[in-house]
């Protein structure tokens, strides 16, 4: 599935607010836009909708369109972006820090009942099981393990986990992972965070877990995020009627 012109256009101009290039939190106009960009001003109207809708910027009339101070303050590690694929970026970013990944074990397993129930597979059917560490620079904030049908990605080989799983999805099954269902929640930690995330034993957890679905509705993967606490802030943007 070929990225759409304005995911395009939202990657772009967030990547210009991070870099503060905006003076006094201002964007230009829609017509300034469309010509920076070489796109048209409905190309650029639907991204600017978009930022809108997740709380990027705001719109204050008869002034113009301005970055919302609370996106650069509060940016969190996990960046779920609704207007494309959840992996195009593998979703992690921290001060400027680049992503690492370090694949821990891989193997294929039967599905348990409870991820046949999560994926809608049939008795008997097998899930690759990849636990992986993520990490900026060489610092681990998250243990990754999930759960992926055979069936789904037949071919899929270790030396494609060091990279985004979702980009392959996109290459391979010509769809995008864009939807998903995740519980949040802090439980004390295990010996296991302990050790990979340099956690005191008396430090908590924090857990993120769900289930990841294709944009045609097919359950992709059930996985489950286990992030030292440190770096365990959500953010959500809220409409009041």
């Amino acid at each position: 599935m070929a990225e759409l012109i304005y995911q395009q256009i939202i990657k772009k101009i967030k990547k210009q607010i991070f870099a503060q290039e905006f003076a006094d939190m201002k964007l230009p106009d829609e017509r300034s836009l469309a010509e920076h960009y070489r796109v048209s001003r409905s190309t650029i109207k639907r991204a600017l909708n978009h930022m809108a809708q997740e709380g990027i910027i705001f719109k204050k009339r008869g002034s113009g369109t301005f970055i919302n101070p609370l996106y650069l303050k509060n940016n969190t590690v996990f960046n779920y972006d609704s207007s494309s694929n959840l992996g195009i970026t593998d979703s992690f970013q921290h001060n400027g820090q680049k992503p690492k990944i370090k694949v821990l074990d891989f193997k294929v397993i039967p599905a348990t009942k409870e991820l046949q129930q999560d994926l809608f597979l049939e008795e008997g059917e097998f899930v690759y099981e990849i636990i992986r560490l993520r990490l900026f620079d060489e610092t681990a904030f998250m243990i990754e393990t999930g759960y992926i049908p055979i069936k789904l990605l037949p071919g899929l080989k270790k030396a494609d986990l060091s990279h985004s799983i979702f980009n392959l999805v996109e290459k391979d099954l010509k769809q995008a992972v864009t939807k998903s269902f995740m519980s949040v929640y802090a439980e004390p930690s295990n010996q296991k965070d302990q050790e990979l995330l340099k956690l005191a034993p008396t430090e908590p957890i924090g857990v993120m877990e769900g289930i990841f679905f294709l944009d045609n509705g097919t359950p992709f993967e059930f996985s489950k995020m286990r992030l030292h606490y440190r770096y365990m802030k959500y953010n959500s943007f809220v409409t009041v009627n």
